[in-house]
């Protein structure tokens, strides 16, 4: 008999970053997603915490998708002693060997900097993990294609379904001791414009369920209308439309929705620059995986993300040259949430002129130079002036690539039966509240929101441990 399975809730309890959760069965330890925190000071000085157990002890990790709040912290799991295997699909092994090395540059850059500057606590200032640290974390991958079971440590089975989230997303379920669980990772939206929908799950003993939107509704008004008017009104004026996109996900949703608007001639046939070597290599990667895209995406080949004057600019002098672009035009580059990359120097450039616009596309988290320009700030600190903000603001919540409320109820209404219990996790705690509410009283399930490091045993069918 396979021994009892134990869970606990190591990371993003409380909070949307850090995924990372201990499944344990006997003396065999799993590790469901290895995020990095971000955010706050407050979370991110917990990447620097022991690990919740030794790293040397975990048996495989298992992954739902390569945004770094799910795959972060693996090189330093790996530096401190992991040895075992990552099971994870072909494209979010193709896009952690992307986002990984990038993640780890930015912190020794950071290191370098604070110490050639003399601002650090500690001495010297360290980076969490190295480019090095990187590249032998992607060693590790060994890609499952989703649908096909395998064999994981301690006698479990692995399954991985598409979770429409992002690029080899997935939802992860594992069956063993007795019982099966169900791990969300992140659920995309109902009908995202790149992928099917997520997979439709009958069953499961054991829920643990994302709510990063658990307490709100997505703005239903059709991104596609938000963009042509963006459009045209950069052609009304002259101006440049700066998209603020991660590179990963986002940027190649855009570039798909803006040469479908121009097919229907919707909109003018404009140059159209990708400011971002990453989205550049990220959209490389989304080509090599088009089987994984939608049927009407894939229909349209190599064509499907490419406007009709699309440029990509990987060198920097690539990218200064387009201070010098007049409009109408539009520019596509990272940070999603203007915190950092090289759409800092088009937002300095832009900002001040009325003829331009802003289009927010994605999340802005608390803090942030896209919170506060989505918030309606006068000016914006960059690069250590004040810049007025004068160019048009607009905000598209529709694409968004997480489900929100109602998506999710959705979501769980394809279930055939209850799971014995549905964890609510990957949320701040008022989302998971909200949703718990809307759980309980819509279908009756029952609902635990657990807390940060808390244990607990997977129970058999008989309500018992087996």
């Amino acid at each position: 008999m396979q021994p009892a399975m134990t869970l606990t809730f190591s990371g993003a309890t409380g909070t949307v970053t850090g995924s990372h959760y201990l499944l344990e069965a006997g003396d065999t330890r799993l590790l469901l997603d290895c995020g990095m925190y971000q955010g706050e000071r407050e979370w991110r000085e917990r990447n620097w915490l022991p690990f919740v157990v030794p790293p040397n002890t975990l048996a495989a990790v298992v992954l739902s998708h390569a945004h770094i709040d799910h795959i972060g912290y693996l090189p330093r799991l790996i530096r401190d002693g992991f040895s075992g295997p990552v099971h994870a699909t072909a494209a979010t092994r193709d896009l952690a060997a992307l986002l990984l090395p990038d993640s780890a540059r930015l912190m020794e850059e950071e290191a370098e900097y604070r110490n050639r500057k003399g601002r650090t606590r500690h001495r010297p200032a360290l980076p969490l993990y190295t480019e090095e640290d990187a590249a032998r974390a992607i060693e590790r991958f060994v890609p499952l294609e989703y649908g096909a079971a395998r064999a994981l440590p301690g006698g479990a089975e692995l399954l991985l379904r598409p979770a429409g989230h992002l690029l080899g997303s997935a939802l992860v379920q594992i069956a063993g001791g007795g019982v099966s669980l169900l791990f969300s990772g992140d659920v995309g939206r109902r009908d995202p414009a790149l992928f099917a929908p997520p997979a439709t799950v009958r069953e499961a003993d054991y829920l643990m369920l994302e709510s990063t939107y658990g307490g709100r509704l997505h703005d239903e008004h059709n991104p596609r209308i938000a963009l042509e008017r963006a459009v045209h009104g950069i052609v009304d004026t002259g101006g440049v439309l700066v998209i603020p996109a991660f590179a990963v996900g986002r940027t190649q949703e855009v570039l798909f929705l803006l040469r479908e608007l121009e097919d229907a001639g919707r909109i003018p046939r404009l140059p159209v620059t990708v400011d971002s070597p990453m989205a550049t290599d990220a959209s490389t990667i989304y080509r090599q995986h088009a089987d994984e895209l939608a049927a009407d995406v894939r229909g349209f080949g190599d064509r499907a993300m490419r406007p009709a004057q699309l440029r990509f600019a990987r060198t920097v002098e690539q990218s200064k040259a387009l201070n010098e672009t007049d409009g109408p035009a539009v520019i596509i580059s990272s940070s999603g949430m203007a915190t950092g990359g090289r759409v800092l120097h088009h937002l300095r450039r832009r900002l001040p002129d009325r003829r331009n616009r802003v289009l927010l596309v994605g999340y802005q988290g608390e803090g942030t130079r896209g919170r506060r320009l989505a918030d309606g700030a006068s000016s914006l600190r960059i690069f250590g002036e004040d810049v007025p903000v004068r160019a048009g603001v607009t905000i598209v919540d529709a694409l968004s690539a997480h489900a929100d409320a109602d998506e999710l109820m959705g979501w769980l209404m394809n279930f055939q039966r209850p799971p014995r219990r549905t964890f609510l996790i990957h949320g701040a705690d008022d989302a998971r509240a909200a949703l718990a509410v809307r759980i309980r009283e819509a279908l009756g399930w029952q609902v635990h929101i657990p807390t940060f490091g808390e244990r607990t045993p997977l129970e058999g069918a008989a309500g018992r441990t087996p």
